[in-house]
């Protein structure tokens, strides 16, 4: 039996635009939830799940509810024109960002800038191969925010970055 789908990232707040001069690709991203929040707190769902069109490529995914680095994740593609149909469908808020590719040593940190509701929110994501990988923290790295929960993209289609408190968006 082969191993199950295993995502390990890390999330981090970005503290300037010095990740800019890195940016080899960048791609436009709009992404929807078939379930909310309610769901996964309530035990209802063990998994969200998310249709992302990106550039011009789409997918259904699936990610287990649990917080933190590690998490079930399976990511199928589909097509353009199904993503279309399934995002009129997604409950919640639509999330619309720019992805952000940025190289560096043997891993690439994906800067995702929110535009919509999330506007003026800059998150670094960084997918590691293990739990333990060791990386070298940029500059412009702020604070790890992995285990916050409202800054999963399903928790900010719920409740977007505009609805955030002075003290919650520092």
């Amino acid at each position: 039996m082969d191993a199950v789908a295993i995502e390990i990232e890390r999330k981090f707040r970005v503290l300037d635009d010095g990740w800019r001069a890195g940016v080899v690709k960048s791609v436009r991203i709009a992404q929807g939830y078939i379930n909310d929040m309610d769901t996964l707190r309530a035990g209802r769902q063990n998994a969200s799940v998310r249709v992302r069109i990106a550039g011009d490529q789409a997918y259904l995914n699936l990610k287990s509810r649990e917080l933190g680095r590690s998490r079930q994740e399976f990511d199928y593609a589909i097509p353009v024109m199904d993503a279309q149909a399934l995002l009129a469908l997604c409950v919640g808020g639509l999330i619309d960002k720019v992805r952000h590719y940025i190289p560096q040593d043997d891993l690439t940190w994906e800067v995702d800038e929110f535009a919509g509701d999330n506007a003026g929110l800059v998150v670094a994501e960084l997918e590691l191969p293990t739990v333990d990988k060791v990386f070298a923290r940029p500059a412009w790295l702020g604070r790890e925010v992995t285990e916050e929960q409202r800054f999963y993209n399903l928790a900010l289609a719920e409740r977007p970055y505009s609805r955030w408190s002075a003290l919650e968006q520092t």
